[in-house]
């Protein structure tokens, strides 16, 4: 049985196909059309997905989309109704856009599908799930258990901020759920919208930026703007927020509360924005755990998934994994709207499957396949496609491929690395990366500003070989999505001078904290990605040689792009990157690329080439 699942229309537009329960293919929309964040239809992502697995559109048995939009358009209205007449604006705003295209969304799918197939058009063939279901699904199904707590956090879906599911074997029933207009998502995305960020983008901004303020607005977050109960339930003040009847996501009593307007983003950031960060980070991290607490407490489950767009954020992960009330953590690599549609293939899968009485598929310990899900391209055609775009390249085996890249890497260089299938998700793990030595102090800053033309506070994460985590990070699990935080060892780190203590802001960014100072954030905390031989062996074997080569098992990787970029798919892709950046070395498959033989005519200026994100 072939599922095709779609979400579209909202942001991270995506299409994923399963095969019997397998995952086949799954990306996103944006990186095909390199508009970040892509909200239209994902027709490139379906092509890709249907060659993927060689079939044309009459193959496929079903096809499901991740929300259900009439459910979605009653919550517009009866919050209007319930609001009014505040928020007309917005509710004028909204309407033609509803009216036009989105009341009837199955029509436009159905004419979407068929502009790429005939038989993909088949109304028959179209379903819809709702939107938490779709995001518990996508974290229950792949994961390693026959059972487990599933909990979803994000903004919002239909109604839905955030839901509880218990999965048993092939079942997976929704059994609580918060609603709109009371969600964590939204109060995180308040903060991120005061603090002079894009909202659905700019979270991961806060989260980084948490760690260089303090805490000092939590009580205030508690005393007027969240109010929680011990088991982690909550109801927002709607008095400070407009995102329920406004075209803004805070209102004038937001401001007086916290003494100061919306930063905007030509700005500077100050202490009082840090210490803003903190404070909601600090709130969202004790509302997950009094959840997690209180669910483990009244389930006695051991295992948790977890999906949503609050499940992107690393720290709250990795205070639940180290708070020992659960076993087993796993968190879905694409946690956000763009996992949303593997979550309704699965959904359909098993829904199908329980009315067929169909043996259940017996679970992998990596179903996700490591996240390697999108699009790989042959050698053949690597080599053609650079010699088109005017590179020039060396084409090596595989050992030269890693006895090079490695010694690059050791040499202090930045390193950009296009191998094998494209992530799945908001993070490069190791096959869309760019990649540089943690030792040095300086890395973290040359990336940022001169490669990834972003914040200098922005932090990098650590790939580190699974079998050598445990000596240099306070974890001893698999980590291999990047979504758990944990502390550098304390051996492995430096004690800080008492005028370095006193440090304030970004003034923290200049201190070495350890071994690994281009990994090492400034509360001495890393976001972890382990390497696993099984799941990505080349990728495995680089770090290795650099370990020969170093004696250090870790390499600093982000993403390969430049902000407001999507991450590189095609190898035109990396190479324009590379040349449009301060890469000094690039490797797409087996062709080997140095920065100071290319023509220079072809360097591009991609310092502004793409909006702020």
């Amino acid at each position: 049985m072939l599922v095709l699942g779609v979400s579209a229309f909202y942001h991270d537009s995506a299409a994923a196909l399963i095969a019997d329960g397998e995952i086949i293919a799954a990306a996103q929309e944006e990186r095909f059309t390199r508009k970040k964040h892509d909200p239209g239809f994902p027709k490139n992502a379906i092509l890709y997905c249907l060659a993927q697995a060689g079939v044309a559109g009459g193959k496929i048995d079903r096809i499901i989309f991740y929300e259900k939009p009439f459910v979605k358009f009653e919550r517009l209205i009866e919050t209007y109704v319930a609001c009014a007449p505040r928020g007309f604006a917005s509710f004028r705003k909204a309407m033609p856009l509803w009216i036009g295209e989105k009341l009837f969304q199955r029509d436009l799918l159905v004419r979407e599908l068929a502009a790429i197939d005939p038989d993909l058009g088949e109304k028959s063939k179209l379903g819809f799930c709702e939107h938490h279901y779709s995001h518990a699904a996508s974290a229950y199904y792949p994961a390693p258990f026959d059972n487990a707590l599933v909990l979803t956090m994000d903004g919002v879906g239909e109604w839905t901020t955030s839901s509880v599911a218990i999965g048993q074997g092939d079942d997976l029933e929704i059994v609580k759920e918060l609603r709109f207009p009371h969600s964590l998502g939204l109060l995180y995305s308040a903060f991120t919208y005061y603090t002079g960020f894009k909202v659905n983008s700019g979270e991961y901004k806060v989260m980084g930026l948490a760690p260089y303020g303090e805490p000092k607005y939590a009580k205030a977050i508690f005393d007027n703007l969240i109010d929680v109960k011990p088991d982690g339930s909550f109801k927002l003040n709607l008095d400070y927020f407009s995102f329920a009847t406004g075209l803004t996501m805070v209102d004038r009593r937001f401001e007086t509360l916290f003494d100061g307007p919306v930063r905007t983003p030509d700005q500077p950031l100050e202490q009082r924005h840090m210490d803003f960060a903190a404070s909601i980070q600090a709130v969202t991290e004790e509302v997950v755990l009094r959840m997690t607490r209180s669910l483990a407490a009244e389930t006695g489950m051991k295992n948790l998934c977890l999906a949503g767009g609050v499940a992107l954020n690393c720290v709250a992960n990795g205070k639940v994994l180290r708070d020992g009330r659960f076993n087993e953590i796993f968190v879905q690599p694409a946690a956000g709207d763009a996992g949303g549609a593997l979550g309704a293939a699965f959904a359909a899968y098993y829904e199908e499957s329980r009315q067929r009485g169909s043996k259940s598929v017996a679970r992998r310990p990596d179903a996700m396949q490591g996240s390697y899900l999108g699009p790989q391209y042959a050698q053949d055609d690597i080599a053609q496609r650079l010699k088109a775009s005017g590179a020039i390249f060396e084409v090596v085996d595989d050992a030269g491929l890693i006895e090079e890249t490695a010694a690059a890497l050791a040499g202090g260089k930045a390193v950009g690395w296009h191998q094998g299938r494209m992530e799945f998700g908001p993070r490069a793990l190791g096959n869309r990366s760019i990649l540089a030595d943690p030792r040095l102090p300086e890395m973290q800053k040359v990336l940022n500003l001169k490669v990834k033309y972003r914040e200098s506070f922005r932090p990098f994460a650590p790939s580190v070989l699974r079998e050598k985590v445990a000596d240099w990070f306070e974890i001893d699990t698999d980590s291999p999505y990047m979504l758990m935080v944990a502390d550098v060892k304390a051996s492995r780190c430096r004690k800080m001078s008492d005028d370095e203590q006193k440090r304030f802001g970004i003034d923290k960014l200049n201190v070495t904290r350890s071994e690994i100072p281009a990994v090492t954030h400034v509360d001495y905390s890393a976001r972890i990605q382990t390497v696993h031989k099984t799941t990505n062996p080349l990728y495995h074997a680089l770090i290795t040689r650099f370990e020969a080569m170093t004696g250090c098992p870790i390499l600093v990787n982000t993403s390969f792009n430049v902000r407001g970029e999507p991450v590189v798919c095609t190898p035109e892709d990396a190479f324009a990157c590379f040349m449009g950046t301060e890469l000094d070395f690039l490797a797409v498959g087996n062709c080997i690329l140095h920065k100071d033989k290319q023509n220079p005519a072809l360097k591009r200026d991609y310092k502004d080439a793409f909006e702020l994100d």
